[in-house]
């Protein structure tokens, strides 16, 4: 049954991004000339996976905690990493960020598609070259005042350990003067396990912490903020385990009410 299940699942997830990929090229075409962020473009793409998420029957995703309307506009977002299912339960957030994301997923089509339109920024996975080039891009889009979104780990964790943090993000927001923004998922590493094709039935939560300014902080505070960040996402993430556990916390829609 849930070899079906999942190949159903598989089919509704490729169904829903095909057609917002054609809502989404139509408003590329509207709006190319004038949205210099593709905001629109980002938005619509990021709505595609909430969407998809809602109509999964093995997952129910939601945000916990309070939200803010909307990010500073130089600000570095991060995020602990447990599984594909992730960029589906961050984007139920209502902010649009450029998110950094494997070069592999770019060639994925109609998904990949979508990325390069929502001005998404790919990097090939221990590629110096590539990671610097991603970097420059991602300097570009917070000169233009549009929010980053890096998962620091690099790659989806195993286990309920968080890996170690990759420098790139925090040294992008020491030199860009930019905020970082710690967030935590719990709950996605059931939802599409790592190397599996199979889906299982989760309960995933996404929750923000608070800003961490790099003003003043220069190269030699990297590590500093690192841990500071590292520090926000475990205990961001050690409130969520007990809900996303039992699954009896029911969804909390993004929004300034939405305090537990």
């Amino acid at each position: 049954m849930n070899a079906l299940l999942s190949i159903w699942t598989w089919i509704e997830i490729g169904l829903v991004a095909l057609v917002g990929f054609c809502v989404q090229l139509s408003l590329a075409i509207l709006t190319w000339a004038f949205d210099r962020k593709r905001h629109v473009t980002g938005r619509c793409f990021r709505l595609i996976g909430v969407t998809a998420a809602k109509l999964t029957p093995f997952w129910r995703f939601g945000v916990h905690g309070p939200v803010p309307d909307k990010l500073a506009p130089n600000t570095v977002v991060v995020s602990n990493h447990e599984s594909n299912a992730d960029p589906f339960l961050i984007s139920h957030l209502p902010w649009e960020m450029k998110w950094l994301g494997k070069a592999s997923l770019f060639k994925i089509p109609v998904v990949g598609w979508s990325m390069w339109m929502a001005g998404d920024v790919p990097v090939h996975r221990g590629d110096r070259d590539s990671a610097t080039g991603a970097m420059a891009k991602c300097r570009q889009w917070l000169a233009k005042g549009m929010p980053v979104m890096i998962f620091p780990e690099g790659t989806r964790s195993k286990t309920d350990d968080l890996l170690p943090f990759k420098d790139g993000a925090f040294r992008l927001a020491i030199e860009a003067q930019a905020d970082v923004l710690p967030l935590a998922v719990s709950g996605t590493r059931r939802a599409l396990p790592k190397h599996s094709w199979r889906f299982a039935t989760s309960r995933g939560l996404v929750t923000v912490g608070t800003p961490i300014s790099t003003k003043g902080m220069t190269l030699a505070d990297v590590e500093t903020l690192k841990n500071l960040a590292r520090e926000q996402i475990l205990s961001l993430r050690a409130s969520l385990m007990p809900l996303t556990r039992t699954g009896t916390e029911p969804a909390v829609p993004p929004g300034p009410a939405s305090a537990a």
